[in-house]
């Protein structure tokens, strides 16, 4: 089943009517823990760290399930994790983007040459395991702040 994301500014109910499932991470969705919870995928531990990590980055990021899977957003959605390998590749893969907006230009600082572009305004950052997650984690923190204040 295919969950939509609410509009920004709106909450999303999970279970019964009226209770609301608790977020596992500070600042989490619920919908979005849930959607975690009942994920059957290699890479879980490492989709859930790159999740921390990026909603630690500032407290304006929230998150949803977008595209079928964890997205985050500030005005707009700016980043998804991908969860489809390409031909058995179990690697997380992070999309960076500009969401509905009109394609611009996006230029981020990175240091460890961590991005892959896609396109002028959309990159890939991918991570074999946890370890190499929180490996990279300041350096991924400082380019979702950079890709943010772009935006």
């Amino acid at each position: 089943m295919v969950r939509k994301t609410q509009k920004p500014g709106k909450s999303a109910r999970s279970g019964p009517v009226g209770q609301k499932r608790k977020p596992s991470v500070a600042g989490g969705d619920p919908d979005v823990a849930a959607f975690l919870d009942a994920l059957d995928h290699p890479q879980k531990h490492a989709i859930e760290a790159v999740r921390e990590l990026i909603l630690g980055v500032d407290s304006a990021i929230q998150e949803g399930i977008k595209w079928s899977a964890p997205s985050f957003r500030t005005d707009d959605w700016f980043a998804t994790v991908n969860l489809r390998g390409k031909g058995g590749d179990e690697r997380v893969w992070l999309i960076l983007h500009t969401g509905a907006k009109k394609s611009k230009a996006m230029k981020v600082a990175d240091p460890m040459g961590l991005l892959k572009w896609l396109a002028k305004d959309r990159c890939l950052v991918m991570f074999e395991d946890e370890t190499d997650v929180k490996s990279k984690g300041a350096a991924l923190k400082a380019i979702v702040r950079g890709w943010v204040r772009a935006l």
